[in-house]
């Protein structure tokens, strides 16, 4: 059998597209690799061989309905895919039904996409691990020791061991640009409010984080594959109030200027994650970029303004949903509580604190089309690490993650290579509305540094 499963979603597409295979015989592939490896890694949750296969025939009976036609897709078990329970990795949640697709599953199958499996995450998508009682762990295919990043964990182990190609995951804390991190795949985080989020399945309206910083994605092996389903996600959509209709496309930047980003004073990298910074900003350079090193603006002051919004929230998440998850993960997140002395700064004193952040960044931006740094400050931890060490320990590998959740700004993980057994990359951010910049830096360094397929 060809191995259909090593092909990129634009070239699955074309070939079903030209006929020169089968999107029936494409699905085969990825069903195949999935009882190949999935009992190893554990990434996917649930396969709908049957429909998928159906609707992979029927594709091939039918003319290309978009740019996806025929091409199989998974999607993360906290958004919506009716006939399939969105169970958010909480063991309660097991049989909660949607009433229909979520808008994003909505846009790629319209596209011609074909939702075939779902993925994994950690209880409440709340951890940078993924495991839960329902689903149980899943391993990061290059080494299983290590956690494959959460919460998009499964997405990101399926897509780096070739079970998947295209998955659909979300972002508040890192959770799209984590796992990519980790499996070395590419995750995008679209600027807020481009891509629409809605539930039918639990409470349509999330707390105020969520509606100030999540956002659903697209994640992938290949740049120009998260890039195309990104535009086909792009617009607002009736369910979700704060989605918003801009265009993806934008004009190139006046100067193609690159700020790189090093350490802060007292701020330690690891030697490989360091070395991948240095690999992207040589690639960015070798590419005809301005490359310019700099310290990203009040970056400690950032995380806090993060870290305050979420706290706010948290009480009233344990006291609705603490009973239904594990007594671990509740202290865990009420530790974040304890972070910052949360009376110090009022809650209306926060918002305006936040506004003020996005205006300093938004400078920094008008001097620089794109600022390329780490993901994490190193490479993914022993599974459980998360747990057993503690908010401190969360709270300094999300460092360089939280600034786009807070400040709504669009970026791309893009992996650089493979130290030591395992992935590392970067992310590339822009300023708000400036996606297609992320895109352009990004594809960029995946044409100078590659892509990456562990030893499975």
């Amino acid at each position: 059998m060809t191995e259909w499963f090593e092909r990129s979603a634009i070239e699955l597409a074309d070939l079903i597209r030209r006929r020169e295979v089968s999107s029936r015989e494409v699905m085969a592939s990825f069903l195949a690799r999935v009882e190949q490896v999935n009992p190893s890694v554990n990434a996917i949750t649930a396969v709908l061989a049957e429909r998928a296969l159906a609707a992979a025939e029927e594709a091939d009976r039918g003319e290309p309905v978009g740019p996806l036609h025929g091409v199989p897709l998974t999607v993360k078990e906290n958004i919506d895919l009716f006939g399939t329970p969105t169970t958010d990795g909480v063991a309660a949640f097991a049989e909660l039904m949607p009433a229909l697709d979520a808008p994003v599953v909505q846009r790629l199958v319209a596209a011609g996409a074909i939702p075939f499996a779902r993925t994994n995450l950690p209880e409440l998508g709340l951890r940078l691990d993924t495991d839960n009682p329902l689903r149980g762990r899943t391993a990061n295919p290059w080494d299983h020791t290590r956690t494959p990043g959460g919460s998009s964990g499964g997405e990101g182990a399926a897509l780096s061991s070739g079970m998947s190609v295209l998955g659909l995951g979300n972002d508040i804390g890192g959770s799209l640009r984590n796992p990519s991190f980790c499996c070395g795949v590419v995750g995008f985080r679209p600027t807020m409010g481009r891509v629409p989020t809605a539930a039918s399945a639990g409470p349509p309206d999330g707390a105020l984080c969520g509606q100030l910083m999540a956002t659903e994605g697209a994640m992938g092996r290949r740049v120009a594959d998260v890039r195309l389903a990104t535009t086909l996600l792009n617009g607002a959509h009736p369910r979700d109030p704060f989605s918003v209709d801009v265009a993806f496309e934008r004009p190139a930047p006046p100067r193609r200027t690159a700020a790189v980003v090093v350490p802060a004073p007292g701020e330690r990298w690891s030697s490989a994650v360091a070395a991948g910074v240095r690999a992207a900003a040589d690639a960015l350079a070798a590419a005809g970029w301005e490359v310019e090193e700099m310290e990203l603006p009040e970056l400690d002051r950032v995380n806090e303004i993060w870290m305050r919004i979420m706290s706010d929230d948290i009480p009233g998440l344990v006291a609705a949903l603490g009973p239904l998850i594990t007594p671990r993960l509740v202290e865990v997140l009420m530790d974040h509580t304890t972070l910052y002395d949360l009376a110090g700064i009022p809650p209306m004193g926060v918002y305006p604190e936040r506004a003020r952040l996005m205006r300093r960044w938004t400078e920094m931006f008008e001097r620089h089309a794109v600022v390329v740094g780490p993901v994490w400050p190193e490479q993914a931890f022993v599974a459980g690490a998360d747990m057993d060490q503690g908010i401190e320990m969360v709270a300094r590998t999300l460092r360089h993650v939280t600034p786009a959740a807070l400040l709504g700004l669009p970026a791309i993980a893009v992996p650089t290579g493979v130290v030591d057994g395992l992935p590392v990359g970067v992310q590339v951010q822009a300023d708000r509305w400036h996606d297609a910049w992320c895109f352009e830096a990004g594809r960029d360094i995946e044409a100078a540094l590659g892509s990456f397929t562990p030893p499975i």
